[in-house]
């Protein structure tokens, strides 16, 4: 007998060029997996489901209720059940939903569950990538980039359109990715599941990570802040979750959703960060702090909101350096990683950070990039030690926080087997 091939999910969705992913499921039968076909209603328009069926071998799901689909009115292992759903997201290794129009980008990024494809979506916990085609305009519209942005920042993978001629009759961005390039995001997801699944290399660890960026008041209404959307360190927290280890997070404030599994600590200043930082720090066996910690507080808070006199000088203090209190107060055997966000001789900065703190590792990240600083869903950046540096490329904070795990992991080995 041959070796079972891993079946992915090809999601098609209601555009014109549906008639792509017919190409598409192909690729992905010659790559050795196993496609199976949902298609939307409106993806019914321009493509039957007996073409899909013809060149996958398996009966395409296109509606939720009891209805054949795809291999003949006779076919009677066509129907689907109202709980199919829930099968289907539970055995796929993989969804990949081309053409990926905006309506579905829509319905994904707001938790819409009106179809098949859409309900299957919330269902499943594999991987998913996303292939978007549309009208330039609608590419280019604030609410589908920022429904883009929603699931970007959720790990979902999105191969982007080229540009070119449109079916529309423009020339602009918009065109689906070739079927070429969606079967190689296809593979490359594939081989990321596979390396990081099974992985338990943090189980028996208690990771302490900080996320977010502190808020110092002015008045009762103002504050002194800054940018970081808490993004780096919720992926941390949940990638590390995932590899085996029990995750306190202690988060000021973001918008983010708490990342499922982890004990998370709300704070929202610097003192109150490291307060519920040392009180926890004595059950940590791995530190990251990812936190954007302010450098200085106001030190006189104003008991009523300033009204607007004219110039106003604000005498400032430092905050606590918790990192550098945690390097000195950790228990032996405690790794910890601080984070060095720099605008200028990046790497140079940070080991003079890492040197100063007395931390074994620190990440080295430029935000001065508009692709990859503060509140961008992608990162990019060096894990250095004083044995050497990894480079990190630009990628997802997600993919970024499997590679800083890895080093992490690494190093817990060394530790353990001195």
């Amino acid at each position: 007998m041959g070796t079972e091939r891993v079946k992915v999910t090809v999601g098609v969705a209601g555009g014109i060029a549906a008639y792509k992913s017919v190409e598409l499921v192909r690729l992905l039968q010659n790559a050795g997996l196993d496609p199976h076909v949902i298609m939307t209603r409106a993806a019914e328009e321009f493509i039957r489901p007996l073409t899909f069926a013809g060149i996958s071998g398996h009966n395409v799901i296109t509606s939720l209720w009891n209805e054949r689909a795809g291999a003949g009115a006779e076919a009677e292992e066509g129907a689907v059940s109202p709980m199919e759903h829930i099968n289907e997201a539970q055995t796929t290794r993989l969804l990949v939903v081309a053409p990926a129009t905006a309506d579905i980008l829509g319905k994904f990024a707001h938790g819409l569950a009106d179809d098949f494809l859409t309900t299957m979506f919330l269902a499943t916990s594999a991987p998913v990538i996303v292939a978007p085609s549309m009208n330039v305009n609608m590419w280019q519209h604030p609410a589908v980039q920022a429904n883009l942005a929603t699931l970007r920042a959720r790990g979902v993978r999105v191969v982007e359109p080229g540009s070119g001629y449109l079916a529309c009759g423009m020339v602009g961005g918009g065109r689906l990715a070739e079927p070429a390039e969606i079967a190689a995001a296809v593979a490359e997801v594939l081989a990321q599941a596979a390396d990081a699944s099974g992985k338990d290399d943090l189980a028996g660890e208690t990771m302490l990570v900080t996320a977010g960026g502190t808020r110092e008041a002015i008045d009762p209404v103002r504050f002194i802040g800054n940018r970081s959307s808490g993004r780096m360190g919720y992926a941390i927290a949940e990638a590390a979750r995932k590899r085996g280890a029990h995750v306190i997070l202690i988060s000021a404030p973001t918008v983010l959703p708490a990342p499922a599994g982890c004990e998370v600590i709300p704070v929202v200043t610097a003192g109150e960060m490291r307060q519920a930082v040392i009180e926890r720090l004595p059950e940590a066996s791995i530190v990251v702090m990812a936190a954007a910690v302010s450098d200085y507080r106001v030190k006189d808070v104003a008991e009523q909101k300033l009204k607007r006199t004219g110039t106003r000088t604000l005498e400032l203090e430092p905050t606590e350096d918790i990192l550098a209190e945690v390097s000195s107060r950790r228990s032996p055997g405690t790794l910890v990683i601080g984070f060095a966000a720099e605008t200028e001789h990046i790497v140079a900065n940070a080991l003079a950070k890492l040197d100063r703190k007395g931390i074994d590792a620190i990440v080295a990240n430029d935000v001065s990039s508009a692709e990859t600083g503060f509140d961008s869903e992608r990162n990019a950046g060096s894990f250095l030690t004083r044995n050497g540096a990894v480079e990190l490329p630009t990628m997802s904070k997600t993919e970024m926080a499997s590679r800083i795990l890895d080093q992490i992991a690494h190093m817990r080995t060394a530790i353990r087997s001195r």
